[in-house]
């Protein structure tokens, strides 16, 4: 749909860039508020997936927390006017000055993933005579059927502790004054668009439960992570993915502890389709046995195919050409760096644009200056 774009305007603008659909995410977030505050669920938004600070001003404007894998993206939170009250922090290699900030701002949780980082959070908060509030990661043993890059729930991810370890954590829990158990975290992978992982994960979740009550074990808070995938084939008929369905699965499966606060930390399905990457073609090249549509933006711009072949929409809106066949490449002096090989696309030219849709998520978070590329800049639909 190339009327979705306001070409005129995008042309003018220097390639390569981020284009937002402002309208889109803020339609977004009204359906995961609307269908997250019919179960009474906190939601945190997944920090590493866009940190763009408009980005990030709307989704603290739509009332949701932060959720932040690094110092770094607490103090973006921070920055961003996240309240401390709704920081969560997670990650598998937390440095002590990044648990420090956290102690500093008071942060809602840390979200700990081993012992060893159990005993330094508790050291450094003792330092300073404070008690970190913590959950404790915990890897379910739920196959997430997904890319085994963004898979994360097994025991042999990095990741969380595993379920036969639960005792002896909670057994040294014990032993510690400057840490309290408050929750429990679980994350099973990414892009999951087969809803029924987050079914067997409710399963896992209400028996581990049922354990820990054993020991006289009922935390307050149960926070199952983010994952839900988004449309890549089809972003102009899918546009916002189906929260009403994500979360009434939860609620249908779990069986929460009278009391218990339900948390969850989407990310990509928040922003995933409102972000677009604009390029401008710089060449059409004619091998021996293919086209090259060459472009102005490489795996700087846009990781994701490189790294674990990810699928982007790909379309000419400035061609109403009949089709011909390509491979779309990038600049950067890597063979890796192709968007996407023999796709269909309107007969091209050299200064044609090309938007590669569904970027929003780890598009510009993940950009690198790798070749000394410049960054590109990020504009937005309605500032234009």
């Amino acid at each position: 749909m190339k009327d979705y774009f306001p070409v005129d305007k995008l042309k003018t603008l220097e390639t390569p860039f981020y284009y937002y659909d402002m309208d889109l995410l803020r339609k977004t977030l009204e359906t995961v508020v609307s269908e997250s505050k019919k179960y009474d669920y906190h939601i945190h938004y997944a920090i590493k997936a866009n940190a763009n600070p408009r980005i990030l001003s709307a989704i603290r404007e739509s009332g949701l927390g932060a959720d932040c894998v690094s110092g770094g993206e607490i103090q973006a939170a921070l920055n961003a006017g996240f309240s401390p009250t709704k920081i969560v922090f997670a990650g598998v290699g937390k440095a002590d000055w990044e648990i420090n900030l956290g102690l500093d701002k008071d942060i809602f949780c840390f979200n700990v993933e081993s012992v060893a980082e159990l005993e330094i959070i508790n050291e450094l908060a003792q330092q300073k005579g404070k008690k970190a509030r913590i959950a404790l990661r915990i890897n379910p043993e739920v196959n997430a059927n997904t890319h085994h890059h963004i898979t994360t729930g097994m025991k042999e991810n990095k990741f969380g502790i595993n379920l036969d370890q639960i005792d002896s954590v909670l057994d040294k829990l014990e032993t510690l004054n400057s840490v309290q158990l408050i929750g429990l975290h679980f994350h099973i992978g990414s892009q999951l668009t087969d809803l029924h992982p987050f079914q067997a994960l409710c399963t896992r979740v209400n028996e581990l439960q049922q354990n820990l009550a054993k020991r006289k074990i009922i935390v307050e808070h149960i926070n199952f992570g983010g994952g839900l995938g988004i449309d890549y084939q089809y972003p102009n008929q899918n546009p916002i993915p189906d929260f009403k369905e994500y979360f009434r699965i939860f609620h249908k499966h779990f069986k929460p502890f009278p009391n218990q606060q339900i948390h969850f930390e989407p990310g990509r399905s928040i922003v995933g389709q409102c972000g677009n990457l604009i390029s401008k073609v710089l060449y059409v090249k004619i091998g021996s046995v293919k086209k090259f549509a060459i472009l102005d933006a490489g795996f700087t711009e846009l990781i994701r195919p490189a790294l674990y072949d990810a699928y982007h929409q790909i379309e000419n809106i400035t061609s109403e050409e009949p089709k011909e066949t390509y491979d779309v490449v990038g600049p950067i002096c890597e063979s890796s760096d192709t968007f996407a090989k023999q796709i269909d696309l309107n007969k091209t030219r050299r200064g044609d644009i090309f938007v590669l849709r569904s970027a929003g998520a780890y598009g510009e978070i993940m950009a690198s200056q790798y070749n000394c590329r410049k960054l590109p800049k990020a504009y937005f639909s309605d500032l234009l």
